[in-house]
């Protein structure tokens, strides 16, 4: 159900990527992502993927230095094909294992405020809601909100 990332994947994890991108405002990304910038995330950053090709998980640096290398941010994006079945939970209970394992303390969740599903789910998986950023993302003409969410990994 669950496996690591490989370069055959570059192709379905842009395309899923893309949609949201072109039809939410679910990320402030406008820019397509290529099939070569997904496969220079699998190359360097641990990305887990559904085996139905319905999405995918990863987590990279919070920020840049030495103080923050045990913060990690993530991002998960499923089809909606995948939503409400308990499959976005499994894979970020892989992320998380992975990045607990790697000894990282806190991972972070960078959500629109367009996006109150991802808040619930987060928070049903023990995130906290740490900040909420008025206006700080533009997208379609519309200013939206960056809510700020981690969680422990202890």
């Amino acid at each position: 159900m669950i496996r690591a990332a490989t370069p055959q994947d570059a192709g379905w994890i842009a395309a899923i990527w893309n949609e949201m991108i072109a039809d939410t405002p679910f990320t402030f990304t406008t820019e397509p992502k290529t099939e070569g910038a997904i496969l220079e995330t699998i190359a360097t950053r641990p990305v887990f993927v559904l085996t139905d090709q319905t999405g995918f998980a990863t987590y990279g640096p919070f920020r840049s230095g030495p103080g923050y290398a045990a913060t990690v941010e993530h991002s998960i994006l499923l089809d909606t094909s995948a939503q409400g079945r308990g499959q976005g939970r499994a894979l970020m209970q892989t992320l998380m294992e992975h990045a607990r394992s790697q000894g990282h303390h806190v991972m972070v969740a960078g959500i629109s405020s367009a996006n109150p599903n991802a808040v619930a789910f987060h928070a049903a998986l023990g995130f906290e809601t740490v900040a909420q950023m008025p206006e700080v993302g533009r997208k379609n003409d519309q200013w939206l909100d960056l809510i700020l969410m981690q969680k422990l990994l202890g």
